[in-house]
């Protein structure tokens, strides 16, 4: 089987393929032959050596893949060869509160991920997919769906509430979709006048070009009736959540996630506290939130905003396209 991986993680010219005999699954776990993966933010941090400098290399990249279980070991008793399966990021996270060792089970960062042919994984380490979606379509699911879905259900999502989310990556978009589902109206920002048409056609209600109103929580608020959204998706990090703070509602909830817009910089908390808002950071999620959320999306039929498919072959490409900032929702790489 080839699978690529990072000896050296030095930017996106490190990632190389290599052949290598196909895995067999032990007792507890199952072979699944790899059908598609995407790529996440994380991922670009991964590969160039920005994410963590414990990472375990030479290491396969990808946290986020979909395919058909082919063979199970000793004990397996939830999956059959055929089943169509999407990786859950967490591989050891099925409920609850994270713990401490979730993080040791990450795919694509603690442990070899999903950009290789075959995979062995705990049989608690998938989900099954929706039945309306493609493998392509599946493989955007396991992290940036299940931060969206985290995140909104994080904020107690209701219909009537109003939702802020920013630009056109992964999880925004799914938040987007998410929100809409459960009869949320959405005001979302982005930074390129062509994607302004597609947020809406998803169902935003209001689309802010961030760069001809700099000031976009002030436009939030006049949207709102001075009042602010219910909740925020923070991508941005520490670069937006000053304006976050601003655009929310006395009591609103902010669904912290990202670094998209740097992780440097002050902010004043005294908002917050005047505002009584609450703050939560969102780590992906539970193999039962995802779980809950793909029933969710077959209800709904909802389907994944994907970008562009890349061959297998042609993986750095599909790298470099999502570094390029020019994707609307999901890059995908197909096997």
């Amino acid at each position: 089987m080839r699978s690529y991986f990072i000896e050296q993680a030095s930017g996106i010219d490190a990632l190389k393929i290599r052949e290598q005999d196909t895995p067999a699954p032990g007792p507890g776990q199952i072979l699944v032959r790899m059908k598609a993966a995407s790529i996440n933010y994380r991922d670009l941090l991964v590969v160039c050596g920005n994410y963590s400098r414990n990472l375990p290399l030479p290491l396969v990249p990808l946290s986020d893949g979909a395919g058909e279980v082919v063979a199970t070991g000793d004990g397996v008793t939830r999956w059959k060869a055929g089943d169509r399966v999407a990786a859950t990021f967490f591989q050891d996270w099925d409920g609850g509160e994270i713990g401490d060792g979730a993080a040791r089970s990450a795919l694509g960062g603690a442990l070899d991920g999903v950009l290789a042919e075959y995979v062995v994984l705990g049989e608690r380490g998938v989900v099954a997919l929706p039945r309306h979606l493609s493998f392509e379509e599946g493989a955007t699911l396991p992290c940036a769906a299940l931060t969206a879905w985290h995140a909104l259900q994080s904020g107690r999502l209701v219909c009537g509430q109003t939702v802020l989310t920013m630009g056109t990556g992964g999880v925004s978009v799914f938040a987007l979709q998410f929100a809409r589902a459960a009869g949320a109206r959405v005001i979302a920002t982005t930074g390129t006048g062509g994607k302004m048409e597609k947020l809406r056609e998803l169902g935003a209600s209001d689309v802010i070009d961030y760069k001809s109103e700099p000031n976009w929580e002030s436009k939030v608020l006049d949207l709102t009736g001075r009042r602010g959204v219910d909740q925020v998706v923070e991508v941005g990090g520490a670069g937006t959540l000053g304006r976050s703070l601003k655009a929310v509602r006395p009591g609103g909830h902010i669904s912290l996630i990202g670094v998209l817009a740097g992780g440097a910089g002050e902010v004043n908390p005294l908002p917050a506290v005047m505002k009584g808002v609450r703050i939560q950071g969102i780590f992906v999620g539970s193999r039962e939130m995802f779980e809950a959320m793909n029933r969710a999306i077959e209800l709904h039929t909802i389907r994944p905003a994907v970008d562009r498919v890349f061959p297998f072959d042609e993986a750095p490409d599909a790298y470099r396209h999502m570094q390029s900032g020019a994707h609307f929702g999901k890059v995908v790489i197909g096997f």
